[in-house]
């Protein structure tokens, strides 16, 4: 429409329609300088909201911890900041769309004003006249129309790649090899679990693991033992590939994980986690979970097994009782029990704990500690606990240092050597003495 109305402005009248192209290319340039200078604001616009959502998504999940502090003066004052800086940007974007709107209107008059300006002298030198400039000037503004449309349009497209910025980096992240055509299917293993000289780090120029060596036998029950931030964790991760090793390999029955379908390694593999997770829904949705064919019957026989069916019953609606959202309506300890049922029920052949019983009350921990002695027999499993103690019947205890493998041996062994680990059981005897629990 635009190149067919071009070519009837040219034949009406040539030099006026190169007139009335003069503004154009500045149009453009203004865009283009516009476009680039928005993208920054936008992405500094769309950051500075994801850190206000992200802080008050944080406050209101921490409420409890707010108020017994008495902090929410500071929660009030650290959201009245970063509001600010919000208001702040979109004042300044606001600004920024202001004059660039300003300025497209103000090149689109300005190629008005140059056609009657030269028409009108064309005209009165009878050269055309006032209904040849006035229909001339009609086509013109369909011309200029499009072309302040194309500037609104580009307005937009500048806050959508400031957007799709943000987006792309989620969609670019390496995805976990679920569907790979070589890895290869197992549909049941016997639990030999094998580090083979493992480095890893979350920032690969700074290891957390060093060159780690062990082999688990199938059925063995292994504590990681060491002090906070050596690599406990991290090293049951890759167990389940959450994370890849930089170097060496871990093996499950001598088959690298990474060359086993995923789906496969995690079905295998059951976590009980120091913070159980539940997702809203009943006491039975939540059991059977890791195995959505599962029965009733199993479910619940899952949940005596953990030393979960007396709690549950006795819940109004059993259960069918609704747990809330992240298990809210359920105590610390109901929770965790939850959480084993559900780990029985998925009936791993590779069992982590991680930290299972050091949220709970004692008497609470002697029925998990009761659930746990169930749930790790005949499975491999690799254990962390803060009380040293809980973990006198594991076949071996590994202790961590700076990310290397100290010491191995039972706790027996371990204490006449007299090394790290006796280090760390009388420092927390001592503890426990001053605070008036000795374990």
């Amino acid at each position: 429409k635009i190149l067919a109305i071009l070519v009837i402005l040219f034949w009406m009248h040539w030099q006026l329609t190169l007139c009335m192209l003069l503004p154009v290319p500045f149009i453009i340039i203004w865009g283009r300088l516009f476009w680039r200078r928005m993208r920054r604001i936008f992405n500094k616009h769309g950051q500075s909201w994801a850190h206000l959502s992200a802080r008050l998504n944080e406050a209101f999940a921490g409420i409890h911890v707010v108020k017994a502090f008495a902090q929410e003066m500071r929660e009030i004052g650290d959201f009245e900041k970063k509001n600010t800086d919000l208001m702040r940007i979109s004042r300044r974007t606001a600004r920024h769309w202001l004059v660039f709107f300003a300025v497209t209107s103000f090149l689109t008059g300005c190629g008005g004003i140059i056609i009657w300006l030269v028409g009108g002298s064309d005209m009165l030198r009878g050269n055309l006249t006032l209904g040849t400039l006035t229909a001339f000037s009609g086509y013109m503004w369909q011309v200029y129309g499009p072309l302040e449309w194309l500037s609104r349009v580009n307005s937009w497209m500048t806050r959508a790649f400031a957007g799709a910025e943000r987006i792309f980096e989620v969609i670019d992240a390496s995805p976990e090899a679920y569907d790979d055509p070589e890895a290869t299917a197992i549909a049941e293993i016997q639990g030999r679990v094998t580090f083979k000289d493992v480095t890893f780090g979350y920032d690969k120029s700074k290891p957390v693991l060093h060159e780690v060596d062990l082999d688990v036998a199938p059925g063995e029950m292994v504590g990681l033992v060491g002090k906070s931030g050596v690599g406990k964790t991290t090293t049951v991760n890759l167990i389940a590939r959450f994370y890849d090793v930089d170097r060496g390999a871990i093996e499950i029955d001598g088959v690298d994980v990474r060359n086993l379908r995923l789906e496969d390694l995690r079905r295998q593999i059951g976590i009980v986690l120091q913070e159980p997770f539940l997702f809203s829904g009943t006491i039975a949705e939540n059991i059977g979970y890791g195995n959505p064919g599962a029965t009733f019957e199993e479910i619940m026989q899952a949940a005596q097994a953990a030393n979960a069916h007396d709690f549950i019953v006795g819940k109004a609606d059993g259960y069918d009782t609704n747990v809330g959202e992240r298990g809210n309506n359920l105590s610390g300890g109901e929770k965790q029990r939850v959480s084993i049922a559900r780990a029985i029920l998925h009936n791993p052949r590779i069992l982590i704990l991680d930290e299972a019983t050091s949220s709970v009350d004692v008497e609470t921990e002697k029925e998990i500690q009761e659930a746990v002695a169930r749930l790790v027999k005949n499975r491999t499993t690799f254990a962390i606990a803060h009380r040293l103690s809980t973990l006198r019947n594991a076949n071996r205890l590994v202790v961590l240092d700076a990310g290397r493998i100290v010491e191995v041996g039972t706790h027996s062994e371990l204490m006449k050597k007299q090394g790290v680990f006796y280090d760390l059981v009388e420092l927390q005897q001592q503890t426990s003495e001053i605070i008036g629990i000795r374990e």
